[in-house]
């Protein structure tokens, strides 16, 4: 044995800072005994062997197997018990723990080791045989539940089948016979649909649990869960077997989850809850509605003081807001797992802040502990509160994640999933969600459960997602099969319209508009502050209209790196206009409708200069082919024709002669102004005399303006518009008697245009990296094709995450590099950003600020994002 490689470690011989081959769960199980706190003890196999076990087919092979089976006989010595001994039972919990908290994702097995005889022997052991009864039938439950994937669904039918018999409502109300009769009721649906005995021998049962943990690494919802939290698949996942203590034993005993602070505010007191006899998966799966843990206080004093005292220790060891498993076996606590707890935005900001004030940690350490991607929820709206003093409240739950939902009442994930694909808000009604609701839950506008505290699975996960939730709403009798719910006398069917409050828990029965949030300043500010002072990348935002602009700008944009031109030809007057220059078939022609839309143009860019006060403004060209300005549908065609005083026939030419069988690499972008250059020198004219007009009018300001040039894919075509945009622009320029500078630069989206860069870049003074055509002509995909078939490429592990939402590194972003490289090297000043969708994506900016560039720029809600992750990539990695 001396030579193999080590599978397995007992607790102690772990510490905190061996997440990777322990996972989170063992590194705190292997910390918290370290610092001796009183920890059922047991051992951890590793996330190598998990790896072993998928290189070796999905089995467990012998040399883990035999190094699981020493550390049973180590466990057993310190913890003076036998498995499968029913004199005196070492009983076990069997769970997951990745090295990234996936909550919910991996299902937990209490009370392992029990059998026919052992039971009898446990009963004997405590002198209490209706809890030695209901351990073995949750056992068997759980058992077939996870490891032999039964449906949990038939056990919970036994059990009210045996409560109606009885005539009681709840579980405590079983005696020692109704249990037992349980196990006899559960063991006989395992035989008839398993064909085989429920398994008695423990060494058995321990293996089959392990494999099974291993097994739910890859099952789906732990890769829809990964993939929306880009935690890679080769991490893989420990297992803890930890020697069970009962919080079922009676009324001296209980179960418990608490927090340091509160996770949906971050104030500073301890927050949780916790039922008496009870296991822990009944708080968690909130199948009963727990007390407040300030209760505890009243029903056993030394023991809440002992727990205040561990949790304020944890805290300060680990220096962050700790969410704790706690149990208690007849008056005596026991910790289970300590954690950094998953938190709103509004608490993870106060927490941040709280903790430098309070001395614990430094400012780039507070930044870094707020996920960019939560501050979304916080930019999310609310209520009218006009609308809402009318609204009456239908009912009440707790109030699970903050935020204000309105839509349409679904009662399973899948509608959810159809209905948001048609377009449609949802909210998602549940009785409780498990974690095969998650792509339901990712959909919906906001979770309504029946059951379930502030720490069930619906709770955390809608947290963490930024989704309004309410849950343990149990007045609400829900109908699945008639997909209607009743509560406050009134019945509610699928497609109604209902409204949540999640900072409150009120539940409305209409449709109550919502309104933006207001950030503002406090803990945000503080936060945001810090992140500008620590970040290199500067932040810009997208912004076709001067209120998108005052929207970045108000989060925080120092400019605008992309301002799409073609946004502004779709309206009324313009859009006439724009037909017009289509259809004429000379320049003259063009150039008379052409200069109907420059004064609209130009209106728009003096709205949106006006806005940014002076700050950078990058405007794009008209990018899109021009079919997408004419009419598809046959009674449109036959309006605008009139419109036009030109016959229908010649419409359905001019319409026809523009089809292209593959748009996105057709007629568009600068292809349109080397074919038509009176289109740039339109938008020139526009652009210029816009910048002229706010200059004269603030002199203070300097303007200058940044035209962009997009699709280029070779320096002699760019040159050519470029010839076009400088002779326009010099003649206004000396007209208006200013001395004003502006730049031409290009959109590198092409990937012929990254790898020429340096011949591009003699002519560009600089490149904005659009990533969404990028993406798009580097894998040859269309993204809107894509989602169709991307599924079966993430089933099949081929790519781990969709290229459109994170930037492909090796490959797009090798582009990216390249290009950066080589249009520095020809020309040193030149500025570098991107404007495509990833702008915003946090772990596509680590990359813009590994890369060099000068700026990310995405949409205007997105802009407090990636101001945050930018801060995070030079706190983790400053650029020299």
């Amino acid at each position: 044995m001396a030579n193999a490689h080590k599978y397995v470690y007992l607790f102690s011989e772990g510490n905190g800072s061996m997440r990777e081959l322990l996972g989170g769960k063992g590194a705190n199980l292997a910390e918290m005994t370290n610092l001796g706190m009183p920890v059922p003890q047991g051992f951890t196999v590793t996330t190598e062997a998990c790896t072993q076990y998928y290189n070796d087919g999905r089995q467990i092979n012998d040399d883990i197997q035999a190094q699981i089976y020493e550390y049973l006989g180590k466990m057993e010595e310190i913890c003076g018990k036998k498995f499968a001994d029913p004199e005196n039972p070492l009983l076990v919990s069997v769970r997951s723990g990745a090295r990234a908290s996936m909550p919910g994702m991996m299902d937990t097995i209490l009370n392992l080791g029990l059998n026919d005889t052992v039971v009898e022997g446990l009963a004997k052991f405590t002198d209490n045989p209706r809890f030695a009864y209901d351990s073995y039938r949750r056992f068997i439950q759980m058992f077939s539940d996870v490891v032999m994937e039964l449906t949990k669904k038939r056990f919970e039918e036994i059990i009210d089948e045996v409560k109606a018999e009885k005539g009681v409502t709840q579980d405590i109300d079983l005696d020692t016979d109704d249990m037992k009769r349980l196990v006899v009721l559960f063991k006989e649906f395992y035989k008839k649909e398993k064909g085989e005995d429920f398994p008695q021998d423990p060494k058995v049962q321990l293996m089959e649990a392990v494999k099974a943990v291993f097994r739910s690494w890859d099952n789906p919802r732990a890769n829809v869960y990964r993939r929306m939290n880009e935690i890679p698949y080769d991490w893989g996942t420990a297992v803890n077997v930890q020697s069970m203590v009962f919080g079922n034993s009676g009324s001296n005993s209980g179960t418990g989850v608490a927090f340091t602070r509160n996770p949906a505010t971050g104030e500073k007191a301890l927050f949780g809850e916790y039922l008496i006899n009870a296991q822990g998966e009944d708080v968690v799966a909130g199948v009963r509605t727990p007390s407040p843990i300030s209760k505890l206080h009243e029903e056993m004093p030394e023991v809440y003081d002992q727990f205040a005292a561990i949790a304020n220790r944890l805290e300060q060891h680990y220096k962050d807001m700790q969410d704790m498993e706690f149990t208690i076996e007849n008056g005596k606590l026991y910790m289970l797992q300590t954690r950094n707890g998953k938190r709103t935005a509004a608490a993870a900001l106060k927490v941040a802040v709280d903790l430098v004030d309070e001395g614990m940690i430094d400012e780039q350490t507070a930044v870094c502990r707020v996920e960019p991607k939560q501050l979304d929820s916080l930019l999310h709206p609310q209520f009218d509160p006009e609308a809402l003093k009318k609204a009456a409240v239908i009912g009440k739950g707790l109030a699970a994640s903050p935020g204000a939902a309105c839509g349409r009442v679904v009662f399973t994930a899948e509608d959810a999933k159809e209905w948001h694909d048609r377009g449609e808000k949802v909210i998602l009604v549940r009785l409780e969600t498990s974690p095969e609701d998650i792509e339901g839950m990712q959909v919906a506008q906001g979770i309504l459960t029946v059951r379930g505290g502030m720490t069930s699975h619906a709770a955390v996960v809608a947290r963490g997602m930024g989704t309004c939730c309410v849950s343990g709403c149990g007045e609400i009798v829900v109908d699945y099969d008639a997909k209607q719910f009743t509560l406050g006398g009134n019945t509610y069917h699928e497609g109604d319209w209902i409204s949540l409050n999640g900072s409150t828990g009120n539940i409305y029965g209409e449709a109550i508009p919502t309104v933006p949030a207001d950030p503002g300043s406090g803990y945000f500010g503080r936060l945001m502050g810090w992140a500008d002072k620590y970040r290199q990348l500067k932040v810009y935002t997208n912004a076709d209209t001067p209120r998108d602009a005052a929207q970045g700008r108000a989060f925080g944009a120092q400019g605008i790196g992309l301002c799409r031109t073609e946004h502004m030809f779709f309206e009324g007057e313009r859009i006439k206009a724009m037909r017009e220059m289509i259809v004429s078939d000379n320049t003259e022609d063009r150039k008379k409708a052409l200069a109907k839309i420059l004064p609209y143009q130009q209106g728009d860019f003096e709205g949106i200069y006006e806005a940014m006060e002076g700050l950078p403004v990058v405007i794009r060209f008209l990018d899109p082919p021009l079919h997408e300005f004419l009419p598809t549908k046959e009674e449109d065609i036959a309006e605008i024709a009139q419109e036009m005083g030109l016959t229908v026939e010649k419409l359905h030419n001019v319409i026809s002669s523009l089809h292209e069988f593959n748009p996105m690499m057709g007629h568009r972008g600068c292809r349109l102004a080397v074919s038509y250059p009176e289109i740039a020198e339109m938008q020139t004219t526009a652009v210029i005399n816009a910048a002229i007009n706010v200059q004269k009018k603030h002199p203070d300001w300097t303007m200058v303006p940044e035209i962009m040039i997009p699709l280029v894919g070779e320096v002699k075509e760019l040159k050519f518009v470029k010839d076009v945009v400088v002779k326009t622009a010099d003649a206004l320029i000396a007209a208006s008697g200013l001395d004003m500078k502006y730049e031409v630069g290009t959109m590198i989206e092409i990937p012929r245009a990254a790898l020429t860069a340096d011949e591009i870049a003699k002519e560009a003074q600089f490149f904005s990296f659009g990533t969404n055509d990028l993406t798009q002509m580097t894998f040859g995909f269309s993204r809107d094709d894509a989602g169709k078939f991307l599924n079966a490429y993430y089933e099949h592990k081929i790519y781990e995450s969709d290229p459109f939402a994170h930037l492909d590194q090796n490959g797009v972003g090798r582009l990216v590099k390249m290009a950066a490289k080589l249009g520095r090297e020809a020309r040193p000043d030149i500025h570098l950003g991107i404007c495509g969708e990833h702008g915003g994506d946090p772990t596509s900016v680590e990359f813009c600020h590994g890369a060099g560039l000068d700026y990310v720029s995405c949409s205007p809600y997105r802009v407090p994002i990636a101001r945050l992750a930018a801060a995070q990539a030079a706190i983790k990695n400053p650029r020299k």
